[in-house]
């Protein structure tokens, strides 16, 4: 079975940083997508940034340029979401999603395209 774990979550003070993992297991594809989604009360899911294993390509929305970094350790099986100058704004509860096949820059942010769904983690930014 796939299986993703995210981690990381927490307490951030505007300005501050915090880095999400998000664990993955049984993956029997060796092409896929692993994409942070995010979701505020009231609002719908957004996705936030995306890692795509065919050729190592990255996606962020546009409010995470500049600010939020994904990467992804293939050793560890994990892909990190570095997140810098966090806002309040940012706070959400934020999953981790993945697909197998190759995603694009039209397609990335689609959360109906997802066929496997980590549980969330809560991130607050507040002072």
């Amino acid at each position: 079975d796939v299986q993703l774990q995210a981690s990381g979550g927490g307490l951030a003070q505007p300005g501050g940083s915090l880095r999400l993992s998000c664990e993955f297991s049984g993956f029997t594809f060796r092409i896929y997508a692993v994409t942070w989604f995010r979701q505020a009360p009231g609002k719908e899911r957004e996705g936030v940034s995306c890692f795509n294993s065919y050729d190592g390509s990255t996606f962020y929305t546009n409010s995470a340029k500049g600010r939020f970094t994904i990467s992804s350790d293939s050793a560890k099986s994990t892909v990190y979401l570095q997140m810098n100058n966090l806002q309040p704004e940012d706070t959400a509860t934020y999953y981790c999603a993945a697909v197998s096949g190759d995603v694009t820059d039209g397609s990335w942010a689609l959360a109906p395209i997802y066929q496997y769904w980590g549980q969330g983690t809560q991130v607050t930014v507040s002072s």
